[in-house]
Protein backbone atom coordinates (compact mmCIF):
# COMPACT_ATOMS: atom_id res chain seq x y z
CA UNK A 1 0.00 0.00 0.00
CA UNK A 2 1.20 3.60 -1.16
CA UNK A 3 1.57 6.01 1.34
CA UNK A 4 -0.84 8.79 1.09
CA UNK A 5 0.00 12.21 -0.48
CA UNK A 6 0.62 15.12 2.11
CA UNK A 7 -1.15 16.94 -0.03
CA UNK A 8 -4.20 14.82 0.13
CA UNK A 9 -5.35 15.21 3.78
CA UNK A 10 -5.28 19.16 3.57
CA UNK A 11 -7.76 18.85 0.40
CA UNK A 12 -9.73 16.83 2.43
CA UNK A 13 -9.99 19.42 5.16
CA UNK A 14 -10.74 22.13 2.61
CA UNK A 15 -13.45 19.71 1.74
CA UNK A 16 -14.77 19.72 5.06
CA UNK A 17 -15.07 23.33 5.93
CA UNK A 18 -16.91 24.42 2.86
CA UNK A 19 -19.70 21.81 3.02
CA UNK A 20 -22.82 23.76 4.51
CA UNK A 21 -23.02 21.24 7.58
CA UNK A 22 -19.73 22.21 9.02
CA UNK A 23 -20.80 26.40 8.54
CA UNK A 24 -20.45 28.07 11.71
CA UNK A 25 -23.96 28.78 13.26
CA UNK A 26 -25.48 31.96 13.45
CA UNK A 27 -24.91 34.13 16.90
CA UNK A 28 -27.87 35.95 16.04
CA UNK A 29 -31.57 34.38 15.89
CA UNK A 30 -32.96 35.62 13.16
CA UNK A 31 -31.22 37.07 10.00
CA UNK A 32 -30.92 40.72 9.54
CA UNK A 33 -31.33 40.93 5.61
CA UNK A 34 -32.47 45.05 6.05
CA UNK A 35 -28.93 45.97 7.47
CA UNK A 36 -27.22 46.75 4.61
CA UNK A 37 -23.41 47.11 5.33
CA UNK A 38 -23.54 50.35 2.30
CA UNK A 39 -24.79 53.07 3.67
CA UNK A 40 -28.09 54.58 2.23
CA UNK A 41 -27.65 57.98 0.01
CA UNK A 42 -29.35 60.82 1.73
CA UNK A 43 -32.62 61.64 -0.14
CA UNK A 44 -32.85 63.48 -3.16
CA UNK A 45 -35.78 65.41 -2.08
CA UNK A 46 -33.18 67.40 0.53
CA UNK A 47 -30.91 68.08 -2.74
CA UNK A 48 -33.74 69.28 -5.26
CA UNK A 49 -34.01 72.53 -5.71
CA UNK A 50 -37.62 74.87 -5.15
CA UNK A 51 -39.45 75.01 -8.55
CA UNK A 52 -38.39 78.37 -10.31
CA UNK A 53 -41.66 79.62 -10.50
CA UNK A 54 -42.33 78.55 -6.47
CA UNK A 55 -39.27 80.82 -5.52
CA UNK A 56 -40.03 83.69 -7.36
CA UNK A 57 -43.33 84.12 -5.84
CA UNK A 58 -41.65 83.74 -2.44
CA UNK A 59 -39.37 86.24 -2.78
CA UNK A 60 -42.58 88.73 -3.85
CA UNK A 61 -43.64 88.13 0.00
CA UNK A 62 -40.51 88.58 1.57
CA UNK A 63 -39.51 85.59 2.41
CA UNK A 64 -35.73 84.73 2.44
CA UNK A 65 -34.92 82.41 -0.21
CA UNK A 66 -30.81 82.86 -0.30
CA UNK A 67 -30.75 79.49 2.09
CA UNK A 68 -33.04 76.69 0.77
CA UNK A 69 -36.26 78.07 2.34
CA UNK A 70 -38.04 74.81 2.63
CA UNK A 71 -35.85 74.21 5.67
CA UNK A 72 -37.91 75.40 7.81
CA UNK A 73 -36.86 72.80 10.91
CA UNK A 74 -33.25 74.11 10.83
CA UNK A 75 -32.80 75.76 14.34
CA UNK A 76 -32.49 79.03 14.65
CA UNK A 77 -32.79 81.45 18.29
CA UNK A 78 -36.07 82.89 17.51
CA UNK A 79 -39.24 81.39 16.32
CA UNK A 80 -39.33 81.93 12.47
CA UNK A 81 -42.19 84.89 11.54
CA UNK A 82 -42.72 82.86 7.76
CA UNK A 83 -42.66 78.61 8.25
CA UNK A 84 -42.44 77.38 4.02
CA UNK A 85 -42.98 73.73 3.73
CA UNK A 86 -42.75 71.75 0.81
CA UNK A 87 -43.03 68.11 -0.84
CA UNK A 88 -40.59 65.87 -1.76
CA UNK A 89 -41.17 66.33 -5.78
CA UNK A 90 -38.15 65.58 -8.54
CA UNK A 91 -37.03 67.68 -9.90
CA UNK A 92 -38.16 70.72 -8.37
CA UNK A 93 -39.64 71.03 -4.69
CA UNK A 94 -43.31 72.88 -4.65
CA UNK A 95 -44.61 74.70 -2.02
CA UNK A 96 -47.13 73.02 -0.39
CA UNK A 97 -47.75 75.56 3.49
CA UNK A 98 -47.24 78.64 4.47
CA UNK A 99 -47.71 80.01 7.93
CA UNK A 100 -47.72 83.57 8.72
CA UNK A 101 -47.01 84.58 12.51
CA UNK A 102 -46.77 88.14 14.28
CA UNK A 103 -46.93 89.74 10.31
CA UNK A 104 -44.68 93.20 10.17
CA UNK A 105 -46.48 95.97 9.14
CA UNK A 106 -45.23 96.66 5.97
CA UNK A 107 -46.15 92.91 4.58
CA UNK A 108 -48.19 92.50 1.68
CA UNK A 109 -49.72 89.37 0.25
CA UNK A 110 -50.74 89.02 -3.54
CA UNK A 111 -53.30 86.84 -5.16
CA UNK A 112 -50.52 86.65 -8.06
CA UNK A 113 -48.20 85.59 -5.77
CA UNK A 114 -50.56 82.83 -3.93
CA UNK A 115 -52.12 81.94 -7.82
CA UNK A 116 -48.42 81.02 -8.80
CA UNK A 117 -47.78 78.93 -6.14
CA UNK A 118 -51.29 76.79 -6.60
CA UNK A 119 -52.24 74.08 -6.90
CA UNK A 120 -49.71 72.33 -4.65
CA UNK A 121 -50.28 75.32 -2.25
CA UNK A 122 -52.68 73.40 0.40
CA UNK A 123 -52.29 74.91 3.66
CA UNK A 124 -52.52 79.01 4.54
CA UNK A 125 -52.42 80.05 7.83
CA UNK A 126 -52.27 83.83 9.50
CA UNK A 127 -51.66 83.89 13.53
CA UNK A 128 -51.41 87.25 14.81
CA UNK A 129 -50.90 89.41 11.96
CA UNK A 130 -53.70 92.17 13.13
CA UNK A 131 -52.16 94.85 10.57
CA UNK A 132 -52.42 92.79 7.56
CA UNK A 133 -54.71 93.40 4.65
CA UNK A 134 -56.37 89.79 3.83
CA UNK A 135 -55.64 88.62 0.14
CA UNK A 136 -57.85 89.81 -2.30
CA UNK A 137 -58.68 86.53 -3.45
CA UNK A 138 -57.07 83.04 -2.17
CA UNK A 139 -56.26 79.82 -4.10
CA UNK A 140 -59.03 77.44 -4.65
CA UNK A 141 -56.53 74.71 -3.76
CA UNK A 142 -56.14 75.26 -0.58
CA UNK A 143 -57.42 72.44 2.12
CA UNK A 144 -56.74 74.32 5.18
CA UNK A 145 -56.88 78.09 6.02
CA UNK A 146 -56.24 79.30 9.31
CA UNK A 147 -57.26 83.03 10.08
CA UNK A 148 -56.13 84.16 14.07
CA UNK A 149 -56.36 87.18 15.33
CA UNK A 150 -55.62 89.01 12.34
CA UNK A 151 -57.09 91.31 9.30
CA UNK A 152 -58.49 93.91 11.88
CA UNK A 153 -57.58 96.87 9.74
CA UNK A 154 -60.73 95.90 7.98
CA UNK A 155 -64.10 96.45 10.57
CA UNK A 156 -65.73 94.02 8.44
CA UNK A 157 -62.75 91.65 8.81
CA UNK A 158 -63.68 88.66 5.90
CA UNK A 159 -66.70 88.06 4.31
CA UNK A 160 -69.06 84.79 3.89
CA UNK A 161 -68.43 85.01 0.29
CA UNK A 162 -64.47 85.45 0.31
CA UNK A 163 -64.45 81.84 2.70
CA UNK A 164 -67.40 80.14 0.84
CA UNK A 165 -64.90 79.96 -2.91
CA UNK A 166 -62.76 77.61 -0.95
CA UNK A 167 -64.78 74.92 -1.85
CA UNK A 168 -62.15 72.43 -1.22
CA UNK A 169 -61.42 72.88 2.35
CA UNK A 170 -61.43 70.01 4.73
CA UNK A 171 -59.94 72.14 8.00
CA UNK A 172 -61.94 76.10 8.47
CA UNK A 173 -60.53 77.50 11.01
CA UNK A 174 -61.36 81.77 12.19
CA UNK A 175 -61.01 82.68 15.38
CA UNK A 176 -60.92 86.41 17.10
CA UNK A 177 -61.22 87.68 13.20
CA UNK A 178 -64.80 89.75 12.23
CA UNK A 179 -66.84 87.65 10.08
CA UNK A 180 -69.63 88.90 8.32
CA UNK A 181 -72.22 87.06 6.52
CA UNK A 182 -76.11 86.84 6.89
CA UNK A 183 -75.57 82.85 8.02
CA UNK A 184 -73.08 80.23 8.46
CA UNK A 185 -74.93 78.82 5.02
CA UNK A 186 -73.81 81.14 3.04
CA UNK A 187 -69.57 79.89 4.16
CA UNK A 188 -70.44 76.30 4.10
CA UNK A 189 -72.64 75.92 1.40
CA UNK A 190 -70.16 74.33 -1.37
CA UNK A 191 -67.41 73.15 1.41
CA UNK A 192 -68.85 69.65 0.76
CA UNK A 193 -65.49 68.65 2.24
CA UNK A 194 -65.12 70.34 5.29
CA UNK A 195 -64.19 68.40 8.23
CA UNK A 196 -62.87 70.62 11.29
CA UNK A 197 -64.60 74.28 11.32
CA UNK A 198 -63.55 76.57 14.37
CA UNK A 199 -65.27 79.93 13.67
CA UNK A 200 -65.06 81.71 17.14
CA UNK A 201 -65.13 85.15 18.67
CA UNK A 202 -66.02 85.94 14.82
CA UNK A 203 -69.31 88.26 15.90
CA UNK A 204 -70.98 85.04 13.54
CA UNK A 205 -74.90 86.28 13.35
CA UNK A 206 -77.88 84.29 11.86
CA UNK A 207 -79.22 80.56 12.51
CA UNK A 208 -77.14 76.88 12.39
CA UNK A 209 -78.17 75.63 9.36
CA UNK A 210 -80.57 72.90 8.95
CA UNK A 211 -78.25 70.53 6.47
CA UNK A 212 -74.73 70.23 7.27
CA UNK A 213 -72.30 68.22 5.54
CA UNK A 214 -72.09 64.44 6.71
CA UNK A 215 -67.81 64.49 7.20
CA UNK A 216 -68.13 66.66 9.87
CA UNK A 217 -65.84 65.19 12.84
CA UNK A 218 -65.25 69.19 14.66
CA UNK A 219 -66.95 72.05 14.99
CA UNK A 220 -66.22 74.80 17.20
CA UNK A 221 -69.03 78.22 17.02
CA UNK A 222 -68.46 79.55 20.52
CA UNK A 223 -68.48 82.88 21.43
CA UNK A 224 -70.99 84.19 18.41
CA UNK A 225 -74.42 85.88 17.93
CA UNK A 226 -75.77 82.41 16.46
CA UNK A 227 -79.54 82.61 17.77
CA UNK A 228 -82.35 79.84 17.39
CA UNK A 229 -82.53 76.02 18.46
CA UNK A 230 -79.95 73.80 17.95
CA UNK A 231 -81.61 71.70 14.76
CA UNK A 232 -81.65 68.17 13.60
CA UNK A 233 -79.11 68.52 11.47
CA UNK A 234 -76.66 68.63 13.73
CA UNK A 235 -77.61 65.21 15.87
CA UNK A 236 -77.30 63.69 11.87
CA UNK A 237 -73.03 63.66 12.20
CA UNK A 238 -72.17 60.64 13.33
CA UNK A 239 -69.20 61.21 13.07
CA UNK A 240 -68.84 64.01 15.19
CA UNK A 241 -66.25 64.49 17.78
CA UNK A 242 -66.39 67.42 19.32
CA UNK A 243 -69.45 70.05 19.08
CA UNK A 244 -68.78 73.72 21.12
CA UNK A 245 -71.50 76.12 20.94
CA UNK A 246 -70.84 78.33 24.14
CA UNK A 247 -71.44 81.74 24.15
CA UNK A 248 -74.22 82.45 22.02
CA UNK A 249 -77.74 83.03 22.12
CA UNK A 250 -79.23 79.48 20.97
CA UNK A 251 -82.52 78.91 22.87
CA UNK A 252 -85.29 76.09 23.12
CA UNK A 253 -84.13 72.72 24.42
CA UNK A 254 -82.02 70.53 23.89
CA UNK A 255 -82.98 67.88 21.57
CA UNK A 256 -83.54 64.15 22.44
CA UNK A 257 -81.38 63.04 19.05
CA UNK A 258 -78.12 64.54 20.78
CA UNK A 259 -78.03 60.45 21.99
CA UNK A 260 -77.26 59.99 18.11
CA UNK A 261 -73.91 61.42 18.60
CA UNK A 262 -72.18 58.29 19.47
CA UNK A 263 -68.72 59.67 18.37
CA UNK A 264 -68.93 62.39 20.63
CA UNK A 265 -66.42 63.28 23.18
CA UNK A 266 -66.39 66.88 23.91
CA UNK A 267 -69.86 68.92 24.53
CA UNK A 268 -70.14 72.47 25.66
CA UNK A 269 -73.39 74.68 25.28
CA UNK A 270 -72.53 76.81 27.99
CA UNK A 271 -73.43 80.50 28.66
CA UNK A 272 -76.87 80.32 26.10
CA UNK A 273 -80.27 80.44 26.57
CA UNK A 274 -81.17 77.10 26.39
CA UNK A 275 -84.22 75.71 28.40
CA UNK A 276 -85.69 72.16 29.68
CA UNK A 277 -84.58 69.34 31.18
CA UNK A 278 -81.51 67.19 30.27
CA UNK A 279 -82.35 64.65 27.80
CA UNK A 280 -81.75 60.80 28.81
CA UNK A 281 -80.45 60.11 25.62
CA UNK A 282 -77.19 61.84 26.42
CA UNK A 283 -76.40 58.26 28.18
CA UNK A 284 -76.27 57.02 24.80
CA UNK A 285 -73.08 58.64 24.66
CA UNK A 286 -70.38 56.26 25.36
CA UNK A 287 -66.76 57.94 25.38
CA UNK A 288 -68.48 61.70 26.17
CA UNK A 289 -65.74 62.74 28.41
CA UNK A 290 -66.34 66.60 28.70
CA UNK A 291 -70.15 67.86 29.43
CA UNK A 292 -70.79 71.71 30.29
CA UNK A 293 -74.16 73.27 30.18
CA UNK A 294 -73.50 75.29 32.58
CA UNK A 295 -75.11 79.44 32.11
CA UNK A 296 -78.47 78.68 30.79
CA UNK A 297 -81.63 77.99 31.95
CA UNK A 298 -81.97 74.11 32.36
CA UNK A 299 -84.46 73.13 34.85
CA UNK A 300 -85.92 69.67 36.33
CA UNK A 301 -83.89 67.32 38.39
CA UNK A 302 -80.01 66.63 37.61
CA UNK A 303 -79.88 62.90 35.79
CA UNK A 304 -79.30 60.13 37.87
CA UNK A 305 -77.54 58.58 34.93
CA UNK A 306 -75.05 60.85 34.96
CA UNK A 307 -73.28 59.03 37.54
CA UNK A 308 -72.97 56.03 35.31
CA UNK A 309 -71.05 57.78 32.42
CA UNK A 310 -67.12 56.16 32.86
CA UNK A 311 -65.60 58.40 30.84
CA UNK A 312 -66.60 61.68 32.05
CA UNK A 313 -64.28 63.71 33.46
CA UNK A 314 -65.60 67.53 33.32
CA UNK A 315 -69.11 67.97 34.41
CA UNK A 316 -69.58 71.45 34.70
CA UNK A 317 -73.73 72.43 35.48
CA UNK A 318 -73.24 75.83 37.09
CA UNK A 319 -75.94 78.66 37.38
CA UNK A 320 -78.78 76.80 36.09
CA UNK A 321 -82.50 75.91 37.22
CA UNK A 322 -82.03 72.59 38.30
CA UNK A 323 -83.95 71.45 41.43
CA UNK A 324 -83.83 68.33 44.22
CA UNK A 325 -81.08 66.43 45.70
CA UNK A 326 -77.89 66.47 43.66
CA UNK A 327 -77.70 62.30 42.78
CA UNK A 328 -74.11 62.30 42.83
CA UNK A 329 -71.74 60.04 44.99
CA UNK A 330 -68.07 61.03 46.32
CA UNK A 331 -66.77 58.09 44.24
CA UNK A 332 -68.09 59.77 41.53
CA UNK A 333 -67.04 62.96 41.95
CA UNK A 334 -63.91 62.06 43.08
CA UNK A 335 -62.75 60.64 39.36
CA UNK A 336 -63.95 63.75 37.62
CA UNK A 337 -61.30 66.84 37.02
CA UNK A 338 -63.76 69.41 36.94
CA UNK A 339 -67.15 69.73 38.91
CA UNK A 340 -69.18 72.70 39.41
CA UNK A 341 -72.69 72.87 39.96
CA UNK A 342 -72.94 76.43 42.34
CA UNK A 343 -75.33 78.70 40.95
CA UNK A 344 -78.84 76.67 41.30
CA UNK A 345 -80.60 77.72 43.94
CA UNK A 346 -83.04 75.04 44.20
CA UNK A 347 -80.59 72.46 43.84
CA UNK A 348 -79.06 70.83 47.17
CA UNK A 349 -76.91 67.97 48.60
CA UNK A 350 -77.58 65.19 50.80
CA UNK A 351 -74.73 65.53 53.44
CA UNK A 352 -75.26 61.94 54.69
CA UNK A 353 -73.59 61.20 51.24
CA UNK A 354 -71.69 64.25 50.08
CA UNK A 355 -69.39 66.41 53.43
CA UNK A 356 -69.65 69.99 53.60
CA UNK A 357 -65.73 70.24 52.97
CA UNK A 358 -66.71 69.52 49.16
CA UNK A 359 -67.83 73.18 48.95
CA UNK A 360 -70.22 72.13 45.71
CA UNK A 361 -71.67 75.87 46.45
CA UNK A 362 -75.28 74.66 47.26
CA UNK A 363 -76.89 74.39 49.90
CA UNK A 364 -77.68 70.46 51.97
CA UNK A 365 -80.88 69.16 52.17
CA UNK A 366 -83.69 69.06 55.05
CA UNK A 367 -85.44 66.06 55.75
CA UNK A 368 -87.91 67.15 53.21
CA UNK A 369 -84.95 67.33 50.17
CA UNK A 370 -85.60 71.40 50.23
CA UNK A 371 -82.49 73.25 50.63
CA UNK A 372 -81.80 74.54 53.83
CA UNK A 373 -81.33 78.63 53.29
CA UNK A 374 -80.26 79.93 55.43
CA UNK A 375 -78.44 76.84 56.92
CA UNK A 376 -79.60 76.34 61.22
CA UNK A 377 -77.47 77.87 63.89
CA UNK A 378 -78.46 74.94 66.00
CA UNK A 379 -79.26 71.84 65.83
CA UNK A 380 -82.55 70.49 64.23
CA UNK A 381 -83.76 68.01 66.72
CA UNK A 382 -86.57 67.24 63.95
CA UNK A 383 -83.77 66.19 61.04
CA UNK A 384 -83.50 62.98 60.15
CA UNK A 385 -79.68 63.37 59.18
CA UNK A 386 -76.49 63.13 61.57
CA UNK A 387 -73.80 66.31 61.77
CA UNK A 388 -70.56 66.01 61.82
CA UNK A 389 -69.39 64.98 65.42
CA UNK A 390 -66.08 66.86 65.01
CA UNK A 391 -67.97 70.44 64.15
CA UNK A 392 -70.14 69.69 67.41
CA UNK A 393 -67.31 69.34 69.36
CA UNK A 394 -65.77 72.29 68.04
CA UNK A 395 -68.71 74.15 69.23
CA UNK A 396 -69.26 73.44 72.67
CA UNK A 397 -66.07 73.73 73.36
CA UNK A 398 -66.45 77.42 71.75
CA UNK A 399 -69.73 78.12 73.98
CA UNK A 400 -67.88 76.63 77.00
CA UNK A 401 -64.76 78.86 76.63
CA UNK A 402 -67.62 82.31 76.23
CA UNK A 403 -69.38 81.06 79.56
CA UNK A 404 -67.67 83.21 82.55
CA UNK A 405 -64.67 85.87 82.60
CA UNK A 406 -61.23 85.17 81.08
CA UNK A 407 -59.01 83.44 83.00
CA UNK A 408 -55.89 85.41 82.20
CA UNK A 409 -58.05 88.88 82.91
CA UNK A 410 -58.97 87.71 86.38
CA UNK A 411 -55.59 86.39 87.09
CA UNK A 412 -54.44 90.10 86.15
CA UNK A 413 -56.88 91.94 88.35
CA UNK A 414 -55.91 89.81 91.73
CA UNK A 415 -52.60 90.59 91.58
CA UNK A 416 -52.97 94.48 91.07
CA UNK A 417 -55.77 94.53 94.12
CA UNK A 418 -52.72 92.51 96.25
CA UNK A 419 -50.25 95.20 94.98
CA UNK A 420 -52.01 97.61 96.15
CA UNK A 421 -53.15 96.35 99.72
CA UNK A 422 -49.33 96.14 100.08
CA UNK A 423 -48.53 99.41 99.38
CA UNK A 424 -51.36 101.04 101.55
CA UNK A 425 -50.04 98.33 104.53
CA UNK A 426 -46.71 99.89 104.14
CA UNK A 427 -47.71 103.56 104.45
CA UNK A 428 -49.89 102.72 107.27
CA UNK A 429 -46.86 101.26 109.20
CA UNK A 430 -44.95 103.70 108.21
CA UNK A 431 -46.92 106.30 110.13
CA UNK A 432 -47.58 104.00 112.95
CA UNK A 433 -43.53 103.67 113.39
CA UNK A 434 -42.86 107.08 113.14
Amino acid sequence: MKPLSPSLPLLLLLLLLSSPTFAAPSLSPTPSPTISPIPRPSPRTSSSPLDPKHLKALESLNIPTAKNPCDHHRPTSKPPSTVVTCDAGSPFRLVTSLSFTNCSSDLSISSASLRALSPSLVSLSFLNCPSLSPPPRLPTSLHSFTATSSFLRRRKGLSGVYLARLVNLTDLTVSSVPVSTSGLFVILGNMRKIVSLTISHANLSGNIPKSLHSNLTFIDLSNNLIKGSIPTSITQLSNLKALNLSSNSISGEIPDSIGDLISLKNLSLSSNKLSGPIPDSISSIPDLTHLDLSGNQLNGTVPRFISKMKSLKHLNLANNDFRGVLPFNASFLKNLEVFKVGGNSDLCYNHTVLSSKMKLGIAQCDKHGLPLSPPPQKEDSSSDYDYDSEDETSVKKKKEESHGPNKVVLGVAIGLASLVFLIIFLILCAKWCG
